[in-house]
């Protein structure tokens, strides 16, 4: 991060398009950054939530003090301190139980992104700006590459070249972590399937859709049973639905310094719900990862400088819905014995997008202890971040790793045998440290073990 900044500066616009949000949407109303981060009045309430700051004391990488290095940069009075503000906005797990617990609702992630695109100035991460590209203009080849990949699995090679060390060697070791802790990828993806399904295409005469489900990218590329499981379930208990067609969100090139992609894939998606609106009126969309549709409601904020675009926005973001609240609690009844038998004793991790993103930690408890009775049991610390948080784990793996150690630490502490996730990087994450930590226990997504606990029994 350069050790000054004017204000101005922030919001400059280079060739290749606009760096960063022209404002932010906070709790207080729409502000400038310089506004949304001198709202934090450093008042500390904010670091007996922050992860980072709880598990080193360290106050740069508290909420409050990742937000006062900000406007120190802005000011031009960070001096030497930029290698601290590196760190601290580097670590920032972008959770936003910050936010939550501050009075003034401080956006602090949103803050941390804005530092983070100044720090890289007009040129974003190479590797999630690549992978952006060829999501928006080459999707077939995008699909064929990580199928590649999928058969190189296979052969062993990669495991071998991480034994060697040969991930390390080329500065590669996020790979070696995802060849030794990531699922086994297919070969035919989510969308492919659904697209087949017609159940989710629109009859003539037949009944309105209710819903269009949104596929994220780790069920429809990694998790396709979380994405057949969601279905199945908003089916059983929604009625009639559609399948989106859509692109991805947007939020891996948001979080990585690439606005102009992340407001193409937005402008998509719009597109194509005004298209299904039009053609079938009022529905929902739903989605089944909690970061996912987190950022999805939040669309606007990234067309604050485009009235006609804003506006487009605010609707499509109000017919957002997570999968976890999509479907209600009220219409769940006490499980077969059966598939509680399997499931064992079950706890539910609040995803960080959901509870402190999207404020939903009532509906999937109050169905959790309707279908499950007294096999449910609170977590401690339920909504302390996993160490997940995207791609988190394999950009700071020592914190990441030292957060991980505490949440599968409370896991065993409640003697679970299954934890319900709303995020597909928390099932990712958590399942890594179960398997080294406390192998009794198996994290599944949410909707699949509703899906299992609801689903019909043979007569």
């Amino acid at each position: 991060m350069n050790s000054k900044y004017d204000v101005n500066e922030m919001y400059d616009r280079h060739a290749e398009g606009e760096l960063h949000l022209p404002s932010l949407l906070t709790h207080l109303g729409e502000r400038s950054l310089y506004d949304a981060v001198s709202q934090c009045s450093r008042c500390g309430y904010c670091e007996t939530v922050c992860p980072t700051y709880m598990l080193t004391g360290r106050e740069p990488i508290s909420a409050r003090g990742r937000n006062q290095l900000v406007r120190m940069s802005m000011e031009g009075r960070l001096g030497g301190a930029a290698a601290a503000a590196g760190e601290a906005l580097d670590t920032c797990l972008l959770c936003g139980a910050c936010s939550e617990a501050c009075f003034a609702k401080v956006p602090t992630a949103d803050i941390v992104l804005e530092g983070r695109r100044a720090a890289l100035g007009p040129a974003p991460r190479l590797i999630p700006s690549l992978l952006s590209r060829l999501m928006l203009d080459r999707p077939g080849l995008f699909g064929f590459l990580l199928r590649l990949g999928a058969l190189a699995r296979l052969t062993g090679l990669p495991r071998l070249a991480g034994k060697l060390g040969l991930f390390r060697m080329l500065g590669l070791a996020p790979l070696e972590k995802a060849e030794r802790e990531a699922p086994r990828m297919p070969f035919t993806f989510l969308a492919g399937k659904l697209s087949a399904d017609p159940e989710l295409a629109a009859a003539p005469g037949g009944p309105a859709p209710a819903w269009a489900y949104f596929a994220p990218c780790g069920p429809n590329y990694l998790f396709t049973a979380v994405g057949e499981a969601t279905v199945a379930l908003l089916k059983r208990f929604l009625g009639k639905g559609l399948f989106f067609h859509n692109n991805c969100c947007g939020l891996l090139a948001y979080n990585y310094g690439d606005i102009r992609h992340a407001r193409e894939f937005a402008r998509r998606n719009i597109k194509k719900y005004e298209e299904l609106k039009e053609k079938h009126g009022e529905l929902k969309v739903i989605g089944d990862c909690s970061s996912c549709t987190a950022f999805m409601k939040t669309y606007e904020q990234l067309f604050t400088a485009e009235p006609e675009w804003r506006a487009r926005a605010a609707a499509f973001a109000a017919a957002v819905r997570d999968a976890i609240e999509a479907v209600p609690s009220t219409a769940m009844t006490h499980a077969p014995r059966e598939a509680l038998a399997g499931a064992g004793r079950i706890t539910y991790h609040d995803s960080c997008r959901a509870c402190h993103g999207q404020g939903i930690r009532k509906e999937p408890r109050e169905a959790l202890r309707t279908l499950a009775g007294k096999n449910f049991v609170e977590l401690p610390e339920s909504d302390w971040c996993c160490g997940g948080a995207g791609a988190y784990s394999f950009t700071q793996p020592e914190m990441s790793e030292r957060i991980l150690r505490r949440k599968t630490a409370n896991i065993a502490s409640v003697r679970a045998d299954t934890v319900a996730v709303g995020g597909t990087s928390c099932l990712l994450q958590i399942n890594a440290g179960l398997k080294r930590d406390y192998p009794r226990a198996k994290a599944v997504h949410y909707t699949q073990l509703l899906e299992r606990l609801t689903r019909p029994t043979a007569k």
